[in-house]
């Protein structure tokens, strides 16, 4: 294959696992209940895929090996959370085989691509724990393995890989006590088994079926847990040169919990929960230069857990929105916007980055709302806005473009039902 069609197939790939994603981010953010109760695995395990798919929407066509570190390295610098940052290692672990590879992909190559992911992600986790997505890696690895030398297609093999994923994620409360006593799988495990799932239905050609018990929620035993032991969760990146990943562990280790310490001799990823992020963040100056830097306090986090989990649904709203929006004060702003909760979807895009259909038909489904509008609010994304309205089940329409401008009383997205509007409501 030439590196046009290397790169294009790749993006349809990534795309997929983000779509398939997007639609259980909020499954898997409520059944988050390892290592801490955060509810935050959905969103980190998205929004580490989406660092990757718009860095390959800016990629310009290279050889194998050029793409493969392209992702990984996308992968390593977007991670959120310690899901995210585990997947990183996944990623890195896949790119690495997928690199030698000088013909297609079979399922010889792919059962070595997931041993290289099982042993990636066990590397990077300083005490791994069984019932958690290193299990499902494995797990997948091995079934992968037995599966090697039967001679069907890779798109069958990985619809098989999904229900022993399926199948590994189910048996998490046997391995894990707090899953359990919760009532819940986990949600890494989870989170992967819907990445796979993605990438399995973009190469079959159609969607793979989810488990029937996906839209469970958790019981009351999943939502009031003891807190974390520290309260900030801590990702920051160090670049540098000649970076020592073993020696930065070191210093990190007896400050907190939940450490994972990834990447090479020029870039290192950093994860830890821990009460003195200042500590951390002085440890990564000391040997390079830092950026990138998260700290979510993990006690609010689970307190906003708790009471999203204990609200009593509601009943649906009348009409709902699903905006592309690009940046993170237009998404803050669309977001504080969505009265009752569920209103409004908002998917990253614009002049650049493009959504796909995909990734539009996802957030359409995700709307608790009975009607939907959809605001492309970019001309390059009209095309993919239609296709996705034909494709929602429930009614539409399509917006060429809202603008906002001061106004009183503000302008709500939903008084939009009554039709396009050209111009801003007064």
């Amino acid at each position: 294959m030439s590196a046009d069609s290397d790169l294009e197939r790749v993006r349809g790939l990534v795309g997929a696992a983000l779509a398939s994603l997007e639609t259980s981010r909020g499954r898997i953010d409520d059944l988050n209940v390892y290592p801490v109760p955060d509810g935050d695995t959905g969103t980190n395990l998205t929004l580490t895929v989406r660092a990757v798919a718009e860095s390959l929407a800016a990629a310009e066509p290279a050889g194998r090996p050029a793409l493969a570190h392209a992702v990984a390295r996308a992968a390593l610098m977007g991670a959120r959370g310690n899901s995210g940052v585990i997947l990183s290692q996944i990623v890195r672990g896949v790119a690495d085989v997928l690199a030698e590879a000088t013909n297609g992909v079979d399922p010889q190559l792919t059962a070595r691509a997931l041993r290289g992911a099982s042993d990636a992600a066990h590397r990077a986790v300083r005490r791994p724990v069984e019932g958690t997505m290193l299990t499902v890696i494995r797990e997948l690895a091995e079934e992968a393995e037995r599966r090697a030398g039967d001679p069907q297609p890779l798109d069958d093999l990985l619809v098989e890989l999904v229900r022993h994923g399926e199948e590994a994620v189910a048996r998490t409360p046997e391995q894990l006590d707090i899953l359990r006593e919760a009532g819940v799988v986990d949600a890494g495990g989870a989170g992967l088994v819907e990445l796979l799932r993605g990438v399995a239905g973009a190469l079959a050609g159609e969607a793979v079926p989810a488990p029937l018990e996906a839209s469970a929620s958790p019981g009351p035993d999943a939502i009031h847990l003891e807190p974390s032991r520290y309260r900030y969760c801590t990702v920051f990146l160090v670049e540098g040169a000649a970076l020592d990943r073993d020696e930065l562990e070191a210093r990190l280790e007896p400050l907190g919990d939940s450490l994972v310490v990834v990447g090479d001799e020029t870039a290192i990823k950093v994860h830890v929960h821990t009460d003195d992020p200042g500590a951390a963040l002085s440890f990564g100056t000391a040997v390079g230069t830092i950026e990138g830097v998260e700290i979510a306090n993990m006690h609010e986090q689970q307190e906003l857990r708790e009471r999203r989990l204990s609200v009593v649904p509601s009943p649906s709203a009348r009409c709902g929105v699903v905006a592309v929006v690009a940046g993170e004060g237009n998404r803050l702003l669309f977001e504080t916007l969505a009265e009752p909760v569920g209103t409004i979807r908002v998917v990253s895009g614009g002049q650049t980055a493009n959504p796909s259909t995909a990734e539009l038909v996802a957030a359409l489904e995700e709307l608790s709302a009975d009607e939907a509008i959809v605001l492309p609010n970019n001309p390059n994304v009209r095309l993919a806005a239609e296709h996705a309205a034909k494709q929602a089940g429930r009614p539409r329409r399509s917006c060429r473009r809202i603008r906002f401008r001061p106004a009183s009383p503000p302008w709500s997205p939903t008084t939009a039902r009554a039709g396009p509007q050209r111009t801003p409501p007064p």
